[in-house]
């Protein structure tokens, strides 16, 4: 088990979404790597952050700027 598969692994693990063997490997993996130890707990944190916050409204005119830039970016990916 390395950093990188810890990475690939990352929303499957967070999600329950594995095999009990690679959870395991994984598991034993972050009990002795800091980094991806750091990894998974701030994602962790910032989903609860994310899913216990209010949207917060847009300034006026984003909305408008935000389309138009999506409209560009899809005429451009369509020629």
């Amino acid at each position: 088990m390395n950093c990188k598969t810890i990475v690939i692994e990352l929303e499957n693990y967070l999600d329950e979404d594995l095999g009990a063997a690679l959870r395991a490997e994984i598991e034993q993996h972050l009990e002795k790597c800091k980094k991806c130890r750091l990894i998974v707990d701030t994602t962790k944190k910032t989903i609860q952050i994310y899913c216990n916050s209010e949207p917060a409204p847009l300034p006026e005119g984003t909305r408008d700027r935000l389309h138009a830039a999506l409209e560009k970016h899809l005429r451009r990916a369509r020629a």
